[in-house]
């Protein structure tokens, strides 16, 4: 996932036209009183064909929004119901954000260029639809240390700083304004699927699943699985495949999200919307991203709970077209698909070869308990256990049993570095600063770079079997 994309020629696909006029409204961007542009993600947009776009014509196509050639002719704010921590809510959709383009990438996959921060739309309910410049930084930062860490993720494309000052109740004000646009793999939200199964229309339903299979191809439910062949449980098993790998990876990434709704959750499980993330700084299951997050529901340990349940909410809307029992089989396919994944990615990160399901979930458990003993954050952790530097205390049992398993060989000079890549409140506040007080943007340059730097050591995050 961290590997450089092949360059692409710019093929517009707006394949979202035929479901658009119950799937969304559209929708006028913000008039801003500036567009400067403080973040272009030429790497991610060398993969769509776009790389090649003046300063000039990125501002006028991401900071004002004016339509790419042969793409939707006006932005669409997306339609979509949700359970926010537990509590099912109507009464949302985009309400700072659009659908803004599609069109393919280097690999052949149906890509979006949606935003955050764009204006006003008819489901911002009592919102300005606006996005503090502070939060676009922080989801450069997120991104790219997700992405670098083998997480599926959205790419932040653009941030434009916008010349608005706004007001926060949750930080100084007035504060910098900034327009982002995010590069994803869809934007079908589970929530998108509760919207159409509390409004009954089980037509638009059908649609919307024959959509997903055609342009979110994924691998066929296994051969003994009940009514395999219906689309809506062939939706149902790749989903929960792709959900369990993600509660894996943030697992494995020691990661945060913070808001585990299921508006936030992707059908093709890459993770976006990054708001009151954070990174582990010890390995504690109870540490918690969301200052509002009272329960702890979310918290670092029941992430993978969280997306469990969120499968839940979709096989719940799924019965509209499907019966119960094929799709609870498919759930029931989260738990040993998540310990497959885990074990798969922890290898990974470690540098070591794995040796199956059983023996990899001990070594797992063997550095779980290494790290609470430590109080050693992840990052520490396993940049010790695969760089050049004497690793000091280390239990015996772990010791023993990662010397019984092949190193992956990498010569990456990033493993010989004083220090691993980390991502801590304190560094990210650090940055923000820089931007905030002297208009300092190196130190957020210069930290990108680092875990560019860090994706190229790690390579590609391993795939289940059978995947693509």
């Amino acid at each position: 996932m961290s590997d450089e994309p092949q360059p692409a020629n710019y093929c517009p696909d707006p394949a979202i036209s035929a479901l658009a006029s119950w799937l969304g409204s559209p929708v006028e961007p913000a008039d801003f009183p500036e567009a400067r542009i403080r973040f272009r993600n030429d790497r991610a947009a060398a993969s769509v064909g776009l790389a090649g776009l003046s300063d000039a014509d990125w501002a006028r196509h991401f900071g004002r929004f004016d339509p790419l050639n042969g793409n939707l002719p006006q932005p669409l704010a997306l339609k979509y119901h949700g359970h926010q921590f537990r509590n099912y809510n109507p009464d949302i959709g985009d309400g700072r954000g659009f659908l803004f383009a599609q069109l393919h990438s280097c690999d052949g996959r149906l890509m979006d260029l949606g935003t955050k921060g764009s204006g006003q739309t008819p489901y911002s309910r009592s919102g300005d639809g606006r996005l503090t410049l502070k939060g676009a930084v922080r989801e450069i930062l997120a991104t790219e240390f997700l992405e670098a860490l083998g997480v599926n993720t959205s790419k932040t494309f653009s941030v434009i700083e916008t010349g608005e000052e706004l007001w926060r109740n949750d930080e100084p004000s007035p504060t910098r304004s900034a327009v982002m646009v995010r590069l994803s793999h869809s934007h079908i939200r589970i929530g998108t699927f509760q919207r159409l199964a509390a409004l009954e229309e089980a037509e638009n339903m059908q649609a919307l699943i024959d959509y997903c299979l055609k342009e979110f191809p994924g691998a066929p439910p296994p051969d003994d699985a009940p009514a395999r062949d219906e689309p809506a449980v062939q939706l149902m098993h790749q989903v929960v495949e792709r959900m369990a790998d993600l509660a894996a990876s943030y697992m494995v990434a020691g990661f945060v999200h913070g808001v585990l709704n299921t508006d936030n959750m992707n059908v093709t499980g890459e993770s976006f919307d990054y708001g009151p993330w954070r990174w582990l700084p010890t390995w504690d299951p109870s540490f918690t991203a969301a200052y509002f997050d009272h329960g702890g529901l979310y918290a670092f340990g029941r992430q993978p709970e969280a997306l469990h349940w969120n499968c839940g909410q979709l096989a719940i809307a799924l019965r509209a077209l499907a019966d119960s029992d094929p799709l609870v089989v498919a759930l029931e396919r989260f738990g040993p698909l998540y310990m497959e994944a885990i074990a798969r990615r922890w290898c990974w990160r470690l540098g070591v070869e794995p040796k199956g399901v059983e023996a990899d979930t001990k070594l797992v458990s063997l550095c779980e308990e290494a790290m609470r003993d430590s109080e050693e954050g992840p990052d520490a952790f396993f940049f010790a256990c695969r760089s050049s530097h004497t690793r000091k205390h280390a239990p015996m049992e772990l010791t023993n049993t990662l010397e019984s398993y092949t190193p992956v060989e990498s010569a990456h000079a990033y493993w010989s570095d004083a220090a691993p890549q980390s991502m801590l409140i304190e560094e990210v506040e650090a940055i923000w600063a820089a931007i905030d007080e002297r208009d300092d943007w190196s130190p957020l340059e210069d930290k990108v770079t680092g875990l560019r730097r860090l994706g190229e050591a790690h390579g590609p995050a391993p795939t289940p079997a059978g995947h693509a």
